[in-house]
């Protein structure tokens, strides 16, 4: 019983602090003619309850495209629509058509915030508190400590609760997929892992990994009886799922091609703004968008994203597993993130909730990824004036993670995770046993940077010729700490024998 007093008051934290922090500004607060992400949600709600849904998707006098057109998939816009009589019921001003473009208000602005924390509370929360409940190898003060600490994740409070948007919706219909599949619900799982696409297409970033291990799972039963038999069950899911969410888009062959446009839209370039990936960064010394044709760097860019995730892919094929998945998820998001077209900074959401689930595994290393992936998106916090929001909630994640899990404890080969790939280098080179003290010396200069970089962000002022200095410093840092990060996931998941035959498995 006590477990589910202190379980109720680590949620009512997650709660309190996600508040707090809706108390504070949003992306594009009072900045006409275009606002911000704000604007644009609103706008959605606007749309959809004013047009008929042949309309939603395309431009004209009523939808212009170019005012925060509609671009995520239908589940999205269904969102919006349901917000939006909710609107009309409380104050029809908020979503009149053309009227209320760029509405802002303190009533509003609650409702807005209302909608966040009850899909939070309704989808994201539940299935945090569920997985960590089932973690059966550790114990059930870990349990509590790990829900606090993933409730904590200030990445997602700042942009889902500051910045504004609905990323625990996707995030969580994910995170309900990975724990169907896990428990070989596996028609379950692949089910709410469709719902995660069809609201946020981003979520193709986990789309491999869930395809791979159901598709091992189908080989390890044998394709010629059960295994067969589940593939088949896997495909109809699947399909009735698209065919449910798209069924008011299939009615004409224009209306599903224009949704494809506006989901896919690779007109818009290589990257968007300043994003911790491979291609940004790389534009400092040589800029690739005016260089290279747009097809050619299309091209480029599914080589390096395809090519990167491989290896781990092929492993989890092999020999499913529910750590190997996991891990997996880790390795592939952080790929599309770092190396695929047209990335944007919040994208790193999608490679920080898998870290978030193997925590208890290595706290060490998971702390310090999610420290980066908040800072990673400093620019974009500081634009939305999120400056302190973020240092408070940074410094709540890092302080619970440290006292929870003891991470400076956890910084051994084993407790790293590579006491596998330190044997076979040792082989070679006997006098290689070193690496957790450079693991450690790199993390104090990362923290050290990264503290150093966003105190010069916020106290100088760049120079003229350079005014977009610092922003680009941040962006380039990140970056060498994701790709880091890529080769130990990596290293990992390709030293781990125990993959396919001693899982931990989630009971």
């Amino acid at each position: 019983m006590e477990k589910w007093y202190l379980m109720t008051a680590v949620v009512l934290i997650g709660l309190t602090v996600r508040w707090t922090v809706s108390l504070n500004s949003y992306s594009g607060a009072g900045k006409p003619p275009m606002f911000g992400d704000y604007e644009a949600q609103r706008h959605w709600q606007e749309i959809t309850f004013n047009l008929p849904i042949k309309q939603w998707y395309f431009n004209s006098s009523d939808n212009n495209l170019q005012y925060w057109g509609l671009d995520y998939p239908p589940l999205t816009a269904y969102h919006s629509l349901l917000c939006a009589y909710v609107a009309e019921f409380i104050n029809p001003d908020w979503i009149a058509l053309h009227t209320s473009r760029g509405y802002e208000s303190q009533a509003h602005k609650l409702f807005m915030r209302t909608t966040v924390l009850i899909a939070d509370l309704l989808i994201y929360i539940p299935a945090v508190v569920l997985y960590c409940c089932c973690l059966k190898e550790i114990s059930i003060k870990k349990r509590i400590a790990k829900v606090l600490c993933i409730l904590l994740y200030p990445g997602l409070i700042l942009i889902d609760y500051g910045h504004f948007q609905y990323n625990s919706v996707s995030l969580g219909f994910a995170l309900w997929g990975v724990l169907g599949v896990c428990y070989d619900w596996d028609l379950l799982g692949s089910l709410a892992f469709c719902l995660a696409i069809n609201y946020k297409q981003m979520e193709l970033y986990h789309s491999l990994p869930f395809f791979c291990f159901l598709l091992g799972k189908c080989f390890k039963k044998g394709l010629k009886g059960k295994g067969f038999v589940l593939l088949i069950k896997l495909a109809c899911t699947v399909v009735a799922a698209f065919l449910l969410c798209w069924m008011p888009f299939f009615t004409e062959r224009e209306q599903t091609l224009q949704v494809l446009r506006r989901l896919f839209p690779v007109d818009r370039g290589l990257f968007e703004d300043k994003v911790a990936n491979v291609w940004c960064s790389f534009s400092v010394f040589l800029k690739i968008k005016d260089i290279l044709p747009h097809h050619i760097q299309i091209i480029i860019s599914f080589c390096f994203t395809f090519l990167s995730l491989l290896p781990a892919c092929i492993k989890l094929t092999l020999h499913p597993s529910p750590k190997g998945f996991k891990f997996t998820l880790v390795s592939c998001a952080l790929s599309f993130f770092l190396f695929s077209f047209q990335v944007h900074e919040k994208s790193i959401l999608l490679v920080s909730l898998p870290v978030c689930l193997v925590l208890s595994e290595i706290p060490f290393m998971s702390t310090w990824f999610l420290l980066v992936s908040t800072f990673s998106m400093l620019p974009l916090l500081l634009k939305d004036e999120l400056l302190m929001p973020s240092v408070v909630t940074m410094m709540a994640f890092f302080i619970a993670c440290a006292t929870s899990f003891s991470i400076f404890e956890k910084t051994s080969e084993e407790e790293l995770q590579l006491k596998s790939f330190s044997i076979s280098v040792r082989k070679y080179f006997p006098c290689f046993t070193f690496l957790p003290r450079i693991i450690l010396h790199l993390f104090l200069f990362s923290v050290i940077t990264m503290v150093l970089l966003t105190l010069m962000t916020v106290t100088l002022d760049p120079p003229q010729r350079l005014p977009d200095l610092f922003s680009v410093l941040v962006c380039f840092v990140s970056c060498l700490n994701f790709l880091f990060f890529w080769v130990y996931f990596n290293i990992i998941i390709m030293w781990d024998s125990k993959n396919g035959r001693n899982p931990k498995k989630i009971n």
